[in-house]
Parts: structure tokens; sequence; C-alpha cells
């Protein structure tokens, strides 16, 4: 699914129908910023998470899904957008926050110890952060 020219709506429906063929991680940011844009924040989280568990679960890899990885990015990327003078324009988002396109020790390793985010509780239930922004 080529993303590039779709509208906000259009890449919510191709990814709830499970169009996307692949997910990378800057996949997952673009589409939570597309949530985000589209719903408030409590229904955007529980349509991303329940789309995220379905196309996990359609590759195969429904083991994959993390809950606390995903409600922390979508949590810093709502309030990113709310700090942002236009948070609803996607590319400026993304020229803004390139800390959030760091996959391997990236902005959640300011929040999080390893063992934290490597732990089946927090893969399971959205835990909160225990370490403090350094």
């Amino acid at each position: 699914m080529d993303t590039s020219t779709m509208s906000t709506q259009e890449l919510i429906e191709g990814f709830e129908q499970g169009k996307q063929e692949s997910f990378h991680h800057s996949d997952h940011v673009r589409m939570a910023f597309a949530y985000l844009s589209q719903y408030p924040a409590l229904e955007a989280l529980r349509r991303f998470s329940d789309a995220l568990k379905r196309f996990a679960a359609a590759q195969g890899k429904a083991d994959l899904y993390h809950e606390t990885i995903t409600w922390a990015y979508l949590l810093i990327i709502r309030e990113r957008m709310a700090r942002s003078a236009n948070p609803h324009e996607w590319d400026e988002f993304a020229r803004n926050n390139p800390d959030l396109f760091v996959w391997k020790n990236g902005i959640l390793s300011r929040y999080y110890g390893e063992e934290t985010l490597n732990s089946e509780l927090a893969r399971n239930v959205f835990v909160f952060p225990d370490r403090q922004e350094r």
C-alpha cells in the first residue's frame, strides 16, 4: 500500500482493512499520527491498538503486539502534536520530531529500563515509565 498520496482517512481505512503489506517502525509512527489526527485521543488509542493487534495476528505474529510501546508512542506523539503550531501537518511533524523514528535505543529508552520493556507485563498491559527523563 503506497501511503505517500493517501489522505489520513484513506490511510486508516487501508490499515483497518488489512491492506498494509509491511509495517516498520516509521509506519507505526505515521499511523499513530493519522489516528490522533482523526479521532479524540482515547478513541485513537483504542482503534489503533485494535487494528495493530489484528494486523499482527493476520501476519501470524500476534505475540509481537506490545501494549506499553504502542501506548507510550501514542501518548508521546499526542503531546508533540499538541505542542505543534500545525498539529495535523504530517510532513512538518515528521521533520520536527526525528527522534520518534529511531527504533533501537530510541525515545522510550529515556523513560523505560530495558528489563521493564522486555517484561511480559509490559507486553500485555500499559506499564508506567520506570525512569525519569534524562
